[in-house]
C-alpha cells in the first residue's frame, strides 16, 4: 500500500478513483498544464481514472510513488507529488504540481521534504533529481528550499506542445541530505 505521510499542513495520500474529476479540473487548468513536461491540456476524460487505477502497480513493482496532496484541516485535494523510480540507478526523479488557487503558498515545498525523507529513510534511495521549465522558476525555487542543487541545463529537451522546451536539472545526494 501506498504510505500515508503528512506534514505540517498536509497529507500526502494514495490517490482514489474519485477524485478524478478534481484531477482533471486542477492539472487540466491551462496554466497549471504549461507548468509541467507531461500534463496535457486539454486534459482528456478518463485520463485521471486511467492514470489514479496504475497507481498501486507502480507502487508494488516500484517504479513510482504518486501522492494526493490534501488539506489537512479541509480535507481538499490540492495537488500530486511523485518519485518516479529508478531501480538499476538507486534514485529517483520528483514531480509536483499543485492547483492555481494554492500556488504561492508553499505547499509544493512542504509536501517535496515529505517526500524526500521518504526517499532516502524508507526507500533506501541514493539520490533525487528534478527538473523544471525554464520558463517556471518558481519550480525551481522549491528545490533549492528543499536541499537540492542546480545540476545542469537542457537546452531544448522535449516538446510541449510543438515547443522545444529548456530544462534545469537539480539534484540531492543521500549523503548531503543525512549530513543536513
Amino acid at each position: 500500500m501506498i504510505p500515508i505521510l503528512k506534514s505540517q499542513r498536509l497529507i500526502l495520500r494514495p490517490f482514489y478513483l474519485s477524485d478524478a474529476k478534481e484531477v482533471q479540473r486542477q492539472a487540466g487548468n491551462p496554466k497549471v498544464a504549461a507548468t509541467t513536461a507531461t500534463i496535457p491540456h486539454p486534459y482528456p476524460d478518463g485520463a485521471a481514472e486511467e492514470w489514479i487505477s496504475k497507481h498501486a502497480e507502480w507502487f508494488e513493482k516500484r517504479i513510482a510513488v504518486d501522492w494526493a496532496m490534501e488539506l489537512q484541516e479541509t480535507k481538499k485535494l490540492i495537488g500530486c507529488i511523485s518519485l518516479g523510480i529508478n531501480k538499476i540507478h538507486n534514485r529517483a526523479e520528483l514531480g509536483y504540481w499543485v492547483g492555481e488557487e494554492n500556488w504561492g503558498q508553499g505547499f509544493c515545498t512542504e509536501a517535496a521534504v515529505s517526500a524526500i525523507h521518504y526517499a532516502f529513510e524508507s526507500l533506501g534511495l541514493n539520490k533525487i533529481t528534478s527538473r523544471h521549465m525554464s520558463e517556471n522558476p518558481s519550480s525551481g525555487k522549491v528545490m533549492i528550499k528543499v536541499g537540492m542543487e542546480k545540476e545542469g541545463y537542457l537546452k531544448q529537451d522535449f516538446q510541449k506542445n510543438g515547443k522545444y522546451v529548456d530544462m534545469f536539472v537539480y539534484g540531492l545526494l543521500r549523503e548531503n541530505f543525512l549530513s543536513r
